[in-house]
């Protein structure tokens, strides 16, 4: 194996091993899933395979909903984790910044954001595994470990909240359908990431017509 190719193995496990009793939505399979899908994007990108990898592996070893909103805890143990390792200085930083800055709730700061290739394909990959079939799953999963309703009429979807009030968020489950997952397909940023979404959000699409046709008992 080459050096890479060991530090990338490391990883996993670290990451498995980290996450291993996580919410099922953010957990050791989510994590592999957006690692596949940065695999298959990278392949029409021209970026740093390394960076990909430990990027994708390393985005969501402590996700800030599961820290009190502290989105310092998972660049510190990522950091941490690749120096240990003696992976290079700049390899460290970037991946620190796609770690900081690969979260949809960065797209309500204002300011000036970090930009990358390689952030590109690991922002996809994280955005495919919120829509489709999985992002449907992922969606009603982490609304009941929060105990949220499904669906409550009288609550309309907030399309115009900050990032703390995102953050803060304790609407039905149905109503993050249109505060985010369907917003996604839109803010793609690679070919083949916007060629999956598509079909992606059609599906959801089609889940929703269902699912209202059934709340009214109308089919």
């Amino acid at each position: 194996m080459t050096n890479n190719e060991v530090i990338i193995e490391a990883t996993k496990n670290y990451v498995r091993t980290t996450l291993k009793n996580a919410e099922g939505g953010h957990d050791w399979f989510h994590t592999l899933r957006v690692y596949n899908n940065s695999l298959l994007i990278s392949k029409g990108e021209e970026v740093d395979a390394l960076v990909v990898a430990l990027g994708a592996l390393l985005h969501d070893i402590a996700d800030s909903k599961f820290h009190d909103g502290d989105d310092t805890i998972g660049p510190k143990m990522a950091r941490e984790f690749l120096f240990k390792h003696n992976v290079d200085s700049l390899v460290i930083e970037h991946v620190i910044n796609i770690i900081n800055y690969i979260s949809f709730n960065k797209s309500l700061e204002k300011g000036k954001k970090f930009t990358s290739p390689e952030l590109d394909v690991i922002q996809d990959a994280d955005r495919l595994d919120a829509i489709g079939a999985i992002g449907i799953a992922r969606c009603f999963n982490y609304g009941g470990f929060k105990n949220r309703k499904i669906f409550d009429p009288s609550i309309k979807p907030n399309l115009k909240m900050t990032k703390e009030e995102y953050k803060k968020s304790t609407a039905p489950t149905i109503n993050h359908f249109y505060e985010k997952l369907l917003l996604l397909s839109d803010k793609m940023n690679t070919k083949t990431g916007k060629r999956i979404a598509k079909q992606r959000h059609q599906f959801m699409e089609l889940y929703l017509d269902q699912f209202y046709a059934e709340w009214d008992g109308t089919r």
